[in-house]
Protein backbone atom coordinates (compact mmCIF):
# COMPACT_ATOMS: atom_id res chain seq x y z
CA UNK A 1 0.00 0.00 0.00
CA UNK A 2 1.22 3.49 -0.86
CA UNK A 3 1.74 5.87 2.07
CA UNK A 4 -0.70 8.59 1.00
CA UNK A 5 0.75 11.15 3.40
CA UNK A 6 4.20 10.60 1.91
CA UNK A 7 2.76 10.81 -1.59
CA UNK A 8 1.05 14.13 -0.81
CA UNK A 9 4.29 15.44 0.69
CA UNK A 10 6.36 14.43 -2.33
CA UNK A 11 3.88 16.05 -4.69
CA UNK A 12 4.72 19.42 -3.15
CA UNK A 13 8.12 19.07 -4.83
CA UNK A 14 6.48 18.95 -8.25
CA UNK A 15 5.37 21.94 -10.27
CA UNK A 16 1.63 22.37 -10.69
CA UNK A 17 2.00 21.57 -14.40
CA UNK A 18 3.84 18.32 -13.65
CA UNK A 19 1.23 17.24 -11.09
CA UNK A 20 -1.57 17.92 -13.55
CA UNK A 21 0.31 16.10 -16.29
CA UNK A 22 0.77 13.02 -14.10
CA UNK A 23 -2.94 12.99 -13.26
CA UNK A 24 -3.99 13.44 -16.88
CA UNK A 25 -1.73 10.66 -18.17
CA UNK A 26 -2.57 8.24 -15.35
CA UNK A 27 -6.26 8.69 -16.04
CA UNK A 28 -5.67 7.30 -19.55
CA UNK A 29 -3.37 4.41 -18.60
CA UNK A 30 -4.48 0.80 -18.95
CA UNK A 31 -3.35 -2.75 -18.28
CA UNK A 32 -6.35 -4.16 -20.15
CA UNK A 33 -3.99 -4.40 -23.13
CA UNK A 34 -0.28 -5.06 -23.12
CA UNK A 35 2.37 -5.71 -25.78
CA UNK A 36 5.13 -8.29 -26.15
CA UNK A 37 8.08 -8.18 -28.54
CA UNK A 38 9.92 -11.39 -29.35
CA UNK A 39 13.66 -11.24 -30.00
CA UNK A 40 13.46 -8.09 -32.08
CA UNK A 41 16.91 -7.62 -33.61
CA UNK A 42 16.85 -3.93 -34.49
CA UNK A 43 17.09 -1.98 -31.24
CA UNK A 44 15.26 1.03 -32.60
CA UNK A 45 12.20 -1.13 -33.33
CA UNK A 46 11.77 -2.20 -29.70
CA UNK A 47 12.38 1.37 -28.58
CA UNK A 48 9.79 2.69 -31.01
CA UNK A 49 7.23 0.12 -29.80
CA UNK A 50 7.78 1.30 -26.22
CA UNK A 51 7.25 4.87 -27.35
CA UNK A 52 3.96 3.89 -29.04
CA UNK A 53 2.82 2.12 -25.87
CA UNK A 54 3.41 5.30 -23.89
CA UNK A 55 1.59 7.41 -26.48
CA UNK A 56 -1.49 5.16 -26.49
CA UNK A 57 -1.62 4.60 -22.73
CA UNK A 58 -0.31 1.03 -22.49
CA UNK A 59 1.36 0.76 -19.08
CA UNK A 60 3.27 -2.51 -19.48
CA UNK A 61 5.52 -3.86 -22.22
CA UNK A 62 6.91 -7.40 -22.24
CA UNK A 63 10.28 -7.92 -23.92
CA UNK A 64 11.41 -11.46 -24.75
CA UNK A 65 15.18 -11.66 -25.19
CA UNK A 66 15.74 -15.34 -25.80
CA UNK A 67 18.32 -14.66 -28.51
CA UNK A 68 18.85 -10.92 -28.72
CA UNK A 69 19.50 -8.96 -25.54
CA UNK A 70 20.15 -5.22 -25.81
CA UNK A 71 19.54 -2.07 -23.83
CA UNK A 72 16.70 0.23 -24.82
CA UNK A 73 17.64 3.03 -27.19
CA UNK A 74 16.85 6.07 -25.06
CA UNK A 75 16.95 8.53 -27.94
CA UNK A 76 14.34 6.70 -30.01
CA UNK A 77 12.17 5.80 -27.00
CA UNK A 78 12.19 9.52 -26.17
CA UNK A 79 12.14 8.80 -22.44
CA UNK A 80 9.10 6.53 -22.76
CA UNK A 81 10.93 3.75 -20.89
CA UNK A 82 10.78 6.04 -17.85
CA UNK A 83 6.96 6.03 -17.81
CA UNK A 84 6.17 2.54 -19.13
CA UNK A 85 6.87 -0.62 -17.11
CA UNK A 86 9.20 -3.05 -18.88
CA UNK A 87 8.92 -6.76 -18.07
CA UNK A 88 11.91 -8.65 -19.46
CA UNK A 89 11.96 -12.40 -20.10
CA UNK A 90 14.66 -14.81 -21.24
CA UNK A 91 12.16 -17.22 -22.80
CA UNK A 92 8.87 -17.11 -24.65
CA UNK A 93 7.58 -19.86 -22.37
CA UNK A 94 8.04 -17.79 -19.21
CA UNK A 95 6.54 -14.70 -20.82
CA UNK A 96 3.40 -16.47 -22.04
CA UNK A 97 3.01 -18.35 -18.74
CA UNK A 98 3.05 -15.08 -16.78
CA UNK A 99 0.65 -13.38 -19.16
CA UNK A 100 -1.88 -16.19 -19.05
CA UNK A 101 -1.68 -16.33 -15.25
CA UNK A 102 -2.64 -12.65 -15.28
CA UNK A 103 -5.66 -13.31 -17.46
CA UNK A 104 -4.34 -12.19 -20.85
CA UNK A 105 -5.25 -13.90 -24.10
CA UNK A 106 -2.28 -14.25 -26.46
CA UNK A 107 -2.81 -12.40 -29.72
CA UNK A 108 -0.34 -13.22 -32.49
CA UNK A 109 0.02 -10.41 -35.01
CA UNK A 110 0.78 -11.92 -38.39
CA UNK A 111 0.02 -11.12 -42.04
CA UNK A 112 -0.25 -14.81 -42.90
CA UNK A 113 -3.68 -15.65 -41.54
CA UNK A 114 -7.16 -14.17 -41.87
CA UNK A 115 -8.31 -15.38 -38.45
CA UNK A 116 -9.26 -11.84 -37.37
CA UNK A 117 -8.89 -8.55 -39.17
CA UNK A 118 -8.08 -5.54 -37.01
CA UNK A 119 -11.50 -3.89 -37.30
CA UNK A 120 -13.15 -7.16 -36.19
CA UNK A 121 -11.08 -7.56 -33.02
CA UNK A 122 -13.01 -7.97 -29.75
CA UNK A 123 -11.54 -5.31 -27.44
CA UNK A 124 -13.50 -6.54 -24.42
CA UNK A 125 -11.00 -9.35 -23.86
CA UNK A 126 -7.86 -8.66 -21.84
CA UNK A 127 -5.14 -9.13 -24.48
CA UNK A 128 -1.41 -9.16 -25.09
CA UNK A 129 -0.37 -8.36 -28.67
CA UNK A 130 2.76 -10.25 -29.73
CA UNK A 131 5.08 -8.76 -32.37
CA UNK A 132 7.88 -10.85 -33.83
CA UNK A 133 11.32 -10.56 -35.36
CA UNK A 134 11.89 -8.37 -38.38
CA UNK A 135 12.47 -11.15 -40.92
CA UNK A 136 11.18 -14.39 -39.37
CA UNK A 137 8.14 -12.97 -37.60
CA UNK A 138 6.78 -14.74 -34.52
CA UNK A 139 8.22 -18.08 -33.45
CA UNK A 140 6.26 -21.30 -33.81
CA UNK A 141 6.03 -21.44 -30.03
CA UNK A 142 4.06 -18.18 -29.91
CA UNK A 143 1.87 -19.27 -32.83
CA UNK A 144 1.12 -22.57 -31.09
CA UNK A 145 0.17 -20.81 -27.85
CA UNK A 146 -1.84 -18.03 -29.48
CA UNK A 147 -5.52 -17.71 -28.64
CA UNK A 148 -6.17 -15.74 -31.81
CA UNK A 149 -4.38 -14.27 -34.81
CA UNK A 150 -4.66 -10.62 -35.77
CA UNK A 151 -4.07 -9.14 -39.19
CA UNK A 152 -3.86 -5.54 -40.37
CA UNK A 153 -5.71 -5.28 -43.72
CA UNK A 154 -3.32 -4.34 -46.54
CA UNK A 155 -3.98 -3.49 -50.17
CA UNK A 156 -0.50 -3.17 -51.66
CA UNK A 157 2.20 -5.50 -52.93
CA UNK A 158 4.05 -5.43 -49.61
CA UNK A 159 3.05 -8.28 -47.29
CA UNK A 160 4.03 -6.75 -43.97
CA UNK A 161 4.83 -3.56 -42.09
CA UNK A 162 7.74 -2.68 -39.83
CA UNK A 163 6.85 -3.98 -36.35
CA UNK A 164 6.92 -0.53 -34.76
CA UNK A 165 4.48 0.73 -37.40
CA UNK A 166 2.27 -2.34 -36.92
CA UNK A 167 2.25 -1.83 -33.16
CA UNK A 168 1.25 1.82 -33.52
CA UNK A 169 -1.60 0.97 -35.89
CA UNK A 170 -2.91 -1.84 -33.69
CA UNK A 171 -2.67 0.13 -30.45
CA UNK A 172 -4.27 3.25 -31.87
CA UNK A 173 -7.22 1.21 -33.12
CA UNK A 174 -7.83 -1.00 -30.09
CA UNK A 175 -7.38 1.73 -27.47
CA UNK A 176 -9.72 4.09 -29.31
CA UNK A 177 -12.33 1.35 -29.59
CA UNK A 178 -11.83 0.30 -25.95
CA UNK A 179 -12.55 3.80 -24.68
CA UNK A 180 -15.90 3.72 -26.46
CA UNK A 181 -17.03 0.76 -24.33
CA UNK A 182 -18.23 0.63 -20.72
CA UNK A 183 -15.39 -1.70 -19.70
CA UNK A 184 -13.47 -0.68 -16.58
CA UNK A 185 -10.16 -0.41 -18.42
CA UNK A 186 -8.37 2.15 -16.27
CA UNK A 187 -5.76 1.47 -13.59
CA UNK A 188 -7.21 1.00 -10.12
CA UNK A 189 -6.78 3.82 -7.59
CA UNK A 190 -4.03 1.87 -5.84
CA UNK A 191 -2.25 1.18 -9.15
CA UNK A 192 -2.43 4.87 -10.02
CA UNK A 193 -0.97 5.85 -6.65
CA UNK A 194 1.83 3.30 -7.01
CA UNK A 195 2.65 4.61 -10.47
CA UNK A 196 2.42 8.24 -9.34
CA UNK A 197 4.95 7.48 -6.59
CA UNK A 198 7.21 5.68 -9.06
CA UNK A 199 7.12 8.61 -11.49
CA UNK A 200 7.85 11.09 -8.70
CA UNK A 201 10.84 8.97 -7.69
CA UNK A 202 12.14 9.18 -11.25
CA UNK A 203 11.54 12.93 -11.36
CA UNK A 204 12.76 14.38 -8.05
CA UNK A 205 16.45 14.72 -7.32
CA UNK A 206 17.61 13.52 -3.87
CA UNK A 207 14.43 11.46 -3.58
CA UNK A 208 15.83 9.14 -0.89
CA UNK A 209 16.99 12.05 1.28
CA UNK A 210 13.61 13.76 1.00
CA UNK A 211 11.78 10.56 2.00
CA UNK A 212 14.15 10.03 4.94
CA UNK A 213 13.57 13.60 6.11
CA UNK A 214 9.80 13.14 5.86
CA UNK A 215 9.83 10.13 8.17
CA UNK A 216 12.27 11.79 10.59
CA UNK A 217 9.91 14.76 10.95
CA UNK A 218 6.71 12.69 11.11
Amino acid sequence: MVDLELLAYLETYLTENRRERFNTVLNQRTKHFTVATEDVYQLHNTSAVIRSCDVFGIQEVNIVEEVNSKSIDREIAMGAQKWVDLNRFHSVKDCIKGLKENGYQIVATTPHTDDCLLHEFDVTKKSCFFFGRETEGLSQEVLDEADCFLKIPMSGFTESLNISVSAAIVLQHVTTKLKQTDIDWKLSEEEQNEKRLDWIKKTIKSYDKIVARFYEES
